[in-house]
């Protein structure tokens, strides 16, 4: 229960950016004794893996505080977030699947399963993220998205200190998640809504 609570803070920690929780469980499994990778996951204390991911992380932390340049970055991530959850939830579940060299094995033993429910959370994190920032954008003329993306910053570590130090403080963060998502859909429903009816026409249609 532990493992799949921590490993779920994680992939919703990558879901806002990528790289905070894997430079997360990288310094934490190099410098302490609150994580240990298993084996197949080692890579992630790497000094040289460490360093190019706080390269990534410096770029991005930029990239998403410049309005117009933050979607752009977005649209980039939508591949990376999602990847970097299904590793943050394999790695911080304790799980030993990084490669497949038997795909009926490994579909069979369930291994697949840490990897793609990280996946899946981080898409839908990043999803609301991406959708979040375009209200936040269109409102305030784009003013908005530096502290936007300073608050996203802090919710990824906050995240990744709970899923390690208090693993079960991320239950009732999932509910909030999940009504966070629900009033953020029923937000650009009624934004489109209001926009389809302000140009009339051809777009009430597309409401």
């Amino acid at each position: 229960m532990l493992e799949i609570a921590t490993g779920t803070g994680l992939a919703l920690s990558a879901g806002l950016n990528a790289w905070i929780p894997l430079i997360f469980l990288g310094v934490l499994s190099r410098f302490t004794d609150l994580v240990q990778l298993p084996g197949t996951w080692a890579w992630l204390e790497n000094g040289w893996v460490l360093a190019i991911l706080t390269v990534l992380l410096v770029l991005e932390f930029a990239a998403d505080k410049i309005p117009v340049l933050d979607s752009i970055n977005d649209v980039v991530q939508t591949f990376i977030r999602p990847t970097a959850g299904g590793i943050a939830f394999g790695a911080g579940s304790m799980s030993e699947t990084t490669t497949v060299t038997d795909p009926s094995t490994f579909v069979q033993s369930g291994q697949w399963i840490p990897i793609v429910s990280g996946i899946v959370l981080a898409l839908g994190t990043h999803a609301a993220k991406a959708g979040g920032r375009v209200v936040a954008n269109t409102v305030s003329g784009g003013t908005a998205a530096p502290a936007v993306s300073a608050a996203e910053d802090v919710t990824s570590i906050g995240l990744g200190f709970l899923s390690v130090l208090a693993p079960l403080a991320i239950i009732p963060v999932m509910i909030l998640f999940v009504i966070g998502v629900i009033m953020l859909i029923r937000s650009l429903v009624k934004h489109r809504r209001a926009r389809a009816a302000g140009h009339g026409g051809e777009d009430a249609y597309y409401v």
